[in-house]
């Protein structure tokens, strides 16, 4: 059976909810071991957007036909699990948070990428529903990044240097 577009985007869809879930879960770990407490508020606040994110993707599910489905997503398990090192690598170290700003933009750049397409798709397939909801959480996770960029340029992160 020939595979379709509308294939590959209900695919990468299943694949970022389980993302989102995943990160979800991970945010308070990260908090917690982070120092600089700009840094702890950030994954916080994160946590709060990624259940919005979660939400929305539940809402673009719905507005395809389809219920919420999760698919496992080898990337963002490897992405996490280095940030896991990270935190068990450098835990009492000056440069942990650095480390965590690290692991935090390379969660924000994959789930960036994915967001991307599935716009891109949706708006080929004409889901104009679907785009302006995945742009929404796009838009959080560019500011988000945008945020850990600041923070990893700050001075507290300067002094573990």
């Amino acid at each position: 059976m020939q595979k379709t577009l509308n294939d590959l985007f209900l695919e990468q869809l299943k694949d970022i909810y389980f993302a989102e879930k995943q990160i979800y879960k991970t945010l308070p770990k990260m908090a917690k071991a982070a120092k600089i407490s700009q840094l702890k508020e950030a994954f916080t606040t994160h946590r709060e957007q990624t259940q919005g994110h979660i939400a929305r993707l539940e809402e673009v599910f719905e507005t395809i036909g389809r219920g919420p489905q999760a698919k496992t997503c080898e990337a963002i398990k490897g992405i996490i699990s280095e940030g896991e090192e990270t935190i068990d690598d450098f835990g009492e170290s000056e440069v942990l948070d650095a480390g965590l700003v690290a692991a935090g933009q390379a969660v924000e750049h994959y789930e960036m990428a994915r967001y991307g397409a599935l716009i891109a798709w949706a708006k080929q397939m004409n889901m104009p529903d679907a785009a302006a909801l995945l742009n929404e959480t796009l838009q959080e996770e560019i500011k988000a990044d945008q945020l850990l960029t600041q923070i990893g340029a700050s001075n507290d992160n300067k002094k573990a240097a």
